[in-house]
């Protein structure tokens, strides 16, 4: 499996430096919903301490955990991508201390340096790919479940 990389380990330091001036530091109280799915992703966070868990709603009464985020990972992608909505869901499994970047800031200043743009997609890529692969993992590790079909 790929290492899995930290967003903001991941830009070299001028780049760093100019995202972190979009920074702002936030904290979730334990069980606080960050997000829903299906609502308007215009912010991402870096998470400074505590977890966060990425739920996915199966029905109306039952989420399912597909990920637990930890210091340094990257909270939400959403913004980046068309329709810019939430795919996911995510509840602070603890106390949560973040940095929040707006997204359309982080975008503006995308297109003014380019250079930092590319890197910044990059890095989400990376970590998108990451993600996937270990998903990939965690099922294959799953046990087979036996189906009843018709033949």
């Amino acid at each position: 499996m790929t290492k899995a990389i930290k967003l903001l380990t991941a830009l070299p330091p001028p780049q760093r430096e100019r995202m972190m001036a979009l920074a702002r530091e936030v904290s979730f109280p334990e069980d606080t919903r960050i997000f829903e799915a299906g609502t308007t992703a215009d912010r991402f966070w870096v998470i400074r301490s505590g977890a966060v868990s990425l739920d996915q709603r199966v029905n109306e009464l039952q989420r399912v955990t597909v990920a637990t985020l930890g210091a340094g990972d990257l909270l939400g992608w959403s913004w980046l991508f068309p329709p810019h909505e939430w795919d996911f869901g995510a509840e602070a499994f603890s106390q949560v201390r973040a940095y929040e970047f707006d997204a359309a800031a982080v975008l503006r200043l995308c297109e003014e340096n380019p250079a930092l743009g590319l890197t910044l997609v990059r890095c989400v890529a990376e970590i998108l790919a990451h993600r996937l692969e270990a998903t990939r993992v965690r099922l294959m590790e799953q046990p087979a479940t036996r189906t009843r079909g018709v033949f």
